[in-house]
């Protein structure tokens, strides 16, 4: 009987093996054969370098990632031996169709060894990388929905992030970032990166331009991490930008080279002008002088919280915290407190330069905004268009004005910008012990803007309110109170109120008034009162009650009454302003209760401009025309009553209690109860 030759060994032990080989497991026979395809298959990868594999990997990664992928250059893909190698040179990954630029990501050469298990499990590790001439394309979508780093269909927009790295070698390395919805672009340029397990050896450079909204800017930063992991450790970051005419510095500590999401950076910031900053984001504030500002900013997705706020502006302090919320629509919500505001500074609040207030004084600052000669009231308009734009709620206290002629302290300021719609509700402040409260709307959702003021003083003395015009403090122990109430239409603060109707009240109850004769304001107090006194004030005036009250219409405000009635005498007054023109055509007389050969007051007129007032002895036939020039004798019929501006409080005298009542002149009464005929408006 004959044997087969294939079925011996040269030893005799061919039955053996083949015996054996029946006996093992199906399952184990499964093993062993995958066992060695594997085996075939890393030793035909490991010789060939996978280089066969160019094309399948081009079109697997373009299906997985829909993203056009090419490698132009070598391509070696393979298991070496117990991580995967892999290089190519001139590779390229497209972005998507919507995005500014064609490609996402292009090297000239990338040249890694990758953990096989991390790239089903966990984050993606890398034993090395050396990375050349790579550019680096990330944008947003319009709709902020989307982003070209997040493959698929996109939607959602992940956050970026970068697999652990233990070895690199980055060199030639350069990255765009567009947010469309921010209007920011930048483009960075990298110094070349070294690392070692996981760290990196030195100091890594990065400077670079972009623009955001209209304003270029340029940044330089540096990442300091030479002890701890790139990215698992700590990475100190520090970071300057140059934008106009400001510096702002970032510092703070990474947990990884690119996560900045709910880490605390200290801030800073300097320039000549705050306003022109925060511009760059499309918020509005109004100008100010130079300022230095630093705080604790977080970011949280969309929300950009600065915390620990404290710093100058010109010659004022504020502290406190801001919020920025760059959504669908920039929203600002802030809570400063100041202790002392400088009153220059306060300049920009109703439109003024704060640096020609302050060099030229008020009458140049509103010239400065367009205004006509004379005026004061600045005809700069609203913007508008920047008023819309964004959304802002502000509180903001502040401890004391710095003033030599206004006693404001204790400000309590609420603000609400609602779509082009800015209230200032409420307001309030104490001037000179008394209070101020007020409630101010700016409506641009109207055009012209639609515009109202409601001003109300407190009991407040006079002898403190005027005490930088010449009122002497000993010997004035007179009240005043009242209310401006105001509606007008216009895009400036001029417009508005030159074409103001409403009503203006200031109620004197009983005290006395005394002045020092001596120059201390443009409308020297001390010089009016020496006048219509004839001349001599050796005492106090005594007063038993006062109102100085106007009635507006269309911008003209016309006496309605001023009426002040003292132990001596009654001071009475017609005539008025023009919020149009600031022009002031006021006469003023005091006629004696008793008769005396040497009474003969003479009247004294208030003539002039807001901004360059004037007084003036008069004729008493020209007290009779006084505000003619102006057009406001002919407002006969004045607008309807308003309900009334202040209580009437304790008034004993019947003639007083109109007046104290800040009823208008029809209704003023002597004191046997007789119609007055000497405050109002003469007819024409």
């Amino acid at each position: 009987m004959g044997i087969a030759p294939s079925n011996l060994l040269p030893d005799g032990r061919g039955f053996q093996v083949k015996a054996t080989w029946r006996r093992f497991h199906p399952l184990g026979k499964i093993g062993l054969a995958v066992l060695i395809a594997i085996f075939g298959a890393w030793l035909i990868l490991f010789v060939t370098k996978g280089r066969f594999l160019k094309g399948p990997f081009e079109r697997t990664v373009t299906a997985l990632t829909e993203r056009h992928t090419k490698v132009k250059g070598d391509f070696q893909l393979y298991f070496a031996p117990f991580s995967i190698k892999f290089l190519a040179q001139g590779l390229t990954v497209a972005n998507p169709a919507w995005a500014e630029r064609r490609s996402l990501f292009t090297a000239r050469q990338v040249d890694a060894r990758i953990a096989p298990l991390s790239l089903l499990f966990g984050k993606r590790h890398f034993y090395s990388l050396v990375l050349d001439d790579a550019a680096i394309d990330l944008e947003w979508n319009r709709a902020h929905d989307a982003n070209s780093w997040t493959f698929g269909d996109g939607k959602g927009g992940k956050p970026l992030t970068f697999p652990r790295i233990d070895r690199a070698s980055v060199a030639g390395t350069r990255l765009r970032y567009l947010d469309p919805r921010m209007r920011l672009l930048t483009d960075l340029q990298f110094d070349e990166i070294n690392s070692i397990d996981a760290r990196i050896d030195k100091t890594v450079g990065v400077n670079g331009t972009g623009r955001i909204r209209e304003t270029p800017f340029r940044v330089t930063a540096k990442l300091y991490s030479p002890d701890e992991t790139a990215n698992r450790g700590r990475n100190q970051l520090s970071l300057r930008a140059w934008a106009g005419a400001n510096v702002i510095d970032v510092k703070g500590n990474l947990p990884s080279v690119a996560d900045i999401e709910n880490v605390p950076l200290q801030t800073q910031a300097t320039g000549r002008d705050l306003s022109e900053l925060l511009a760059i984001i499309g918020v509005l504030i109004p100008q100010t002088r130079t300022y230095r500002l630093k705080s604790q900013l977080v970011k949280d997705g969309e929300v950009y919280r600065f915390t620990k706020l404290s710093g100058t502006f010109g010659n004022s302090d504020v502290a406190g915290e801001l919020t920025v919320t760059n959504g669908g629509r920039i929203r600002l919500d802030s809570e400063l407190t100041t202790r002392r505001l400088d009153i220059i500074d306060a300049a920009p609040f109703i439109g003024y330069n704060p640096d020609i207030v302050e060099a030229k004084g008020a009458a140049a600052a509103a010239a400065a905004t367009g205004a006509a000669p004379n005026r004061i009231l600045p005809d700069a308009a609203f913007p508008v268009e920047r008023m819309q734009a964004f959304d802002a709620a502000l509180k903001w206290k502040i401890g004391v004005v710095r003033s030599r002629n206004v006693p404001v302290s204790n400000i309590d300021l609420s603000l609400a910008l609602d779509n082009g719609r800015l209230a200032l509700s409420p307001l309030t402040f104490a001037m000179a012990r008394g209070k101020v409260a007020a409630d101010i709307i700016l409506d641009a959702r109207q055009r012209p803007a639609a515009d109202s003021y409601d001003i109300r003083l407190a009991p407040t003395p006079l002898a403190t309110l005027l005490a930088g015009y010449g009122v002497a403090e000993a010997g004035t122990s007179g009240m005043i109170h009242g209310r401006i109430k105001l509606a007008g239409r216009g895009d400036t603060i001029h417009d508005s109120l030159a074409s103001a109707t409403g009503r203006i009240a200031f109620i004197i109850p009983q005290g006395s008034f005394w002045t020092r004769n001596v120059q201390l304001s443009e409308l020297d107090l001390g010089t009016f009162a020496y006048k219509m006194f004839q001349g001599r004030l050796k005492e106090p005036v005594q007063i038993n009650c006062g109102l100085v009250a106007f009635t507006v219409r269309n911008g003209l405000a016309s006496t309605d009454p001023i009426l002040i009635d003292t132990r001596k005498n009654v001071i009475t007054g017609r005539g008025g302003f023009s919020f149009k023109t600031e022009a002031l055509d006021i006469g003023m007389r005091a006629d004696g209760k008793k008769f005396s050969l040497f009474s003969g007051q003479s009247p004294v007129g208030i003539g002039g401009h807001f901004g360059v007032p004037s007084l003036n002895v008069i004729s008493p036939e020209l007290v009779g025309r006084s505000g003619a020039g102006l057009g406001l004798a002919l407002l006969a019929s004045p607008p309807a009553a308003v309900l009334a501006f202040v209580d009437v409080g304790d008034a004993k005298s019947a003639a007083c209690g109109p007046v104290l009542a800040g009823a208008k002149a029809a209704a003023q009464r002597t004191k046997s109860g007789k119609p007055r005929d000497d405050v109002r408006p003469k007819k024409r």
